[in-house]
Formats: structure tokens, C-alpha cells, sequence
């Protein structure tokens, strides 16, 4: 079944996505080699249309991105319902009618699971997700840093990252009411340290027309950068941090995802996560010392120049697997407990006293092959 290619219980930390992007299915492989002039081109249909996707239709993005296998084509158009070998739906599959035996239904989540409809409608019928989770059959990260040489993650720096800054926290926001009581942790941080909070939530402004200028701002005058996501779930981890944060020159302060989660995806010693601190006051204590000592704070930036962030080309890890045919169908039991159960979020709790996450996946809901 190819398990560097599809969700394993074993290996909850490796996203697969490398393995996806070399991945040529056995039966295509066949096919080329016995030399057959053309291959059958298989329809990914988008149910809830083209609009938001940066793709065209037909084949052409799937030959611009030079995928690996590019044999598949692009449609929006309902017609192809019936001759489509994977369809892709935004939140729960809202189509009617009998499913083609042939068929992949392929549900695509961006949101946290607070933050998307239930999926119960869905059990039995979902082929596929495609999710920032690990455990998803094709994850599909916001952001997803890698190395250049994995040997070398760290190299000496020639730029003093403390030189000239003169203020502590930044943050932007504009959604106040978050379910992980994200502005009431800062809130109790700035009795302690100067957190100086930008948008609809504080008394600054910096519009977001205007995001190079907050940026440069953000990098002239800030030692540190509130990347709070919304939602404290496995794995949720957005462009707050991977754009607003690593690709700036302050130190992301990280609440969303479990601290291995940060681990794994970002580059070494770039981040300071909550949950390693009792309380926002000794969070506080540590920001005052970082500011005092120029060499454990420019510590955070040793990984700089050793790594960037890449496509990961989604389009061409949904085409390959979509002509895998030795490995057979097969689908989601209960959809929705896999997305929405009480250890893939927690609230406002925090992660200290929780199974690491690596721990997890073996008690979720999996997909079972069809015989």
C-alpha cells in the first residue's frame, strides 16, 4: 500500500510530501513501459468550482508545474460528475446521486476544526482528506520549510538581530474572540512586558494596504512577534507563523499547534512556544532576558540562510495518487470523529499535560482499504 505515500499510524511526523512528489504508481509505470502512445487523462473535478484555486483548466497546470505524473486535467463543470476520478469538495460533499465505483471524493479542509461545518453527512462516502495534518492523505501545509543541506541546519550570522530595536512584543490581529483565549493570554503578558497590539483588537493601526510598511516596522523596532493562531489544534500552523514571523527578523512568541508539532515544522531554535512557560509573567521574565543579552537572543536567528520555504505542489500529489490503481479504493469509517475529537483541540487548555500528538494517530479513525 505504499506507506510513505499514505497516512501510516507508525509515522505520524513525516508529512509524506517529498514521497507523493516522486511518486509513480506501479500500474502507470506499466503502462509507460509497455509502451503505450497516449495515457487517459483522469478528471479532478472541483465541486465548488475553479474560483480561489491558482490553477487553470485541462491539463496545463499539471505540465507547468512539471508534475512527476502530469497525466490529469482540470474541470469545474458538473457534467464530468460521472467521469471524474477525483472529486474535490471545500467542507462537507454536498453532491447527490450514485458514486461511480471508480471514484475518489476528496475532502479539502483549510480551517481548524472549529472553524469548518461537521462532516457526519460525509461518513462511509470520503475517499480522501487533504488537511494541514499529518494524518491527512495528502497534507497540505500552509508553509512548509526545508533545509538546504540537512546536515547543516544551523551557520554563523554576520548581522547583530538586536542592533537598534527599542521595542519588545508586536503583534497583529483582528479577530478579538478567538476560542483559545489567545487575546486574553496577551492581555496578561503586557502587565509584564510592553506588547504593543496592531488592527481591530488594540489602540494601533497599521493597515493592511500598508503590510510592507508594518513589516518593515516589524523588523526595524520589534525584538519579538505574537504568532497566535486562532485555534489551539494539532498541526495548525499558518502564515502568522511562517510569514509574519520566520520571514521577519524577530522571534515568533507561537500559540496554536503542540510544541512538537513547531518542532517539526520549522527550523531549529526560530520560536519561543507558550506551553513552555507556567505563565505569561514567566514568559515575560524570559523576553526581559533575551532583550539584555544580545547573544542568546540573536541564538533564534543561527538556522537564517539555512533553509527556505517551498511549493509543495498539491495539484501533483493529487494527480499521482489518483492513478494508483493497485492499491484499490478506500474510505473514511466516520469522517468526522477522525477530523473533530477531543485530542485534536483543546480549547484554552494548554499542551504540557496532554499525549504528545505523535501518540495519537494510532486511536483515530483510518482509512480501510476495499478488498
Amino acid at each position: 500500500l505504499h506507506p510513505d505515500v499514505y497516512p501510516n499510524t507508525e509515522r505520524y511526523t513525516d508529512d509524506r510530501i517529498v514521497s507523493q512528489l516522486n511518486f509513480v504508481p506501479p500500474s502507470l509505470s506499466r503502462q509507460l513501459q509497455s509502451g503505450a502512445s497516449s495515457v487517459k487523462l483522469r478528471k479532478i473535478l472541483l465541486y465548488n468550482g475553479i474560483g480561489g484555486w491558482d490553477i487553470k483548466r485541462g491539463q496545463e497546470t499539471f505540465l507547468d508545474q512539471k508534475c512527476k505524473v502530469p497525466y490529469c486535467e482540470i474541470t469545474e463543470s458538473k457534467s464530468d460528475m460521472q467521469d471524474a476520478h477525483v472529486v474535490l469538495f471545500q467542507g462537507p460533499p454536498r453532491a447527490g446521486g450514485n458514486k461511480p465505483p471508480h471514484q475518489n471524493w476528496l475532502v479539502f479542509l483549510l480551517e481548524s476544526p472549529y472553524h469548518t461545518p461537521g462532516l457526519g453527512s460525509a461518513n462511509g462516502l470520503v475517499n480522501w482528506t487533504a488537511s494541514y495534518r499529518h494524518d491527512s492523505t495528502i497534507v497540505a501545509p500552509y508553509e512548509k520549510f526545508v533545509a538546504y543541506n540537512a546536515s547543516r541546519l544551523t551557520q554563523p550570522q554576520q548581522k547583530n538581530y538586536a542592533a537598534g530595536k527599542t521595542k519588545m512584543v508586536a503583534w497583529f490581529v483582528s479577530n478579538c474572540g478567538a476560542r483559545n483565549g489567545r487575546r486574553q493570554y496577551a492581555d496578561e503578558l503586557a502587565k509584564y512586558i510592553q506588547v504593543d497590539i496592531y488592527g481591530g483588537c488594540g489602540p494601533l493601526q497599521c493597515p493592511r494596504h500598508e503590510s510592507n510598511k508594518c513589516f518593515d516596522m516589524l523588523n526595524n523596532d520589534y525584538k519579538f512577534y505574537l504568532s497566535f493562531e486562532n485555534s489551539n489544534c494539532r498541526d495548525y500552523i499558518t502564515e502568522k507563523f511562517f510569514i509574519n514571523g520566520l520571514k521577519h527578523d524577530v522571534i515568533p512568541i507561537v500559540m496554536g499547534a503542540a510544541p512538537e508539532d513547531y518542532v517539526r515544522a520549522a527550523p531549529p531554535h526560530s520560536f519561543i512556544h507558550v506551553d513552555e512557560f507556567e505563565s505569561p509573567k514567566h514568559l515575560a521574565d524570559y523576553l526581559h532576558l533575551l532583550d539584555k543579552d544580545d547573544k542568546l537572543y540573536n541564538e533564534y536567528f543561527q538556522w537564517k540562510g539555512t533553509g527556505d520555504i517551498i511549493n509543495t505542489f498539491f495539484w501533483c500529489r493529487v494527480c499521482a495518487l489518483a492513478h494508483d490503481d493497485d492499491r484499490g479504493q478506500s474510505w473514511y469509517n466516520d469522517v468526522e470523529a477522525w477530523w473533530r475529537n477531543s485530542e485534536v483541540c483543546i480549547g484554552t487548555d494548554n499542551w504540557r499535560n496532554r499525549t504528545k500528538p505523535n501518540q495519537l494517530i494510532a486511536d483515530m479513525p483510518i482509512v480501510i482499504p476495499r478488498k
